[in-house]
């Protein structure tokens, strides 16, 4: 038998499984891609004078959780289409924590060519995240 909720169940669970395809053909083209660390790129972003950021983030951490939305908008801004974005893992990626002397989770790290520009640690304001990414535009 017909039910209006069936009917309903049916549409909802069929425009559910739109929403990947729709968001996928719609997510502009100049959004600035992250990626896994790569020391190749980096140093070839550096040797070229690229504007770089780097994200030290961890699953559990709740200020990285929020981090990501802001990032991800961010990103989808024309003017950070030349921006190399990379990401490191706190937990799995020591060597490079180290490295970059990151003390905790959700540090954000920019740099222009070598020099680093900024960084921070534990922000989740839009409006101070932005400020550090135009500091090397």
């Amino acid at each position: 038998m017909l039910t209006r909720r069936r009917v309903l169940t049916v549409a909802f669970i069929s425009s559910a499984a739109l929403v990947p395809t729709f968001a996928a053909r719609f997510t502009p083209a100049f959004a600035t891609e992250q990626r896994p660390f790569d020391q190749s790129a980096f140093e070839t972003a550096q040797k070229a004078g690229k504007p770089i950021f780097i994200a030290i983030h961890a699953s559990w951490c709740p200020t990285c959780q929020a981090q990501k939305p802001i990032l991800s908008e961010l990103m989808a801004d024309p003017k950070f289409k030349n921006l190399m974005y990379f990401t490191i893992d706190f937990d799995s990626q020591k060597d490079l924590v180290q490295r970059f002397r990151a003390q905790k989770q959700s540090t954000l790290i920019a740099f222009k060519g070598d020099k680093e520009e900024g960084r921070s640690v534990g922000d989740s304001n839009r409006d101070s995240i932005a400020a550090l990414l135009n500091k090397v535009l």
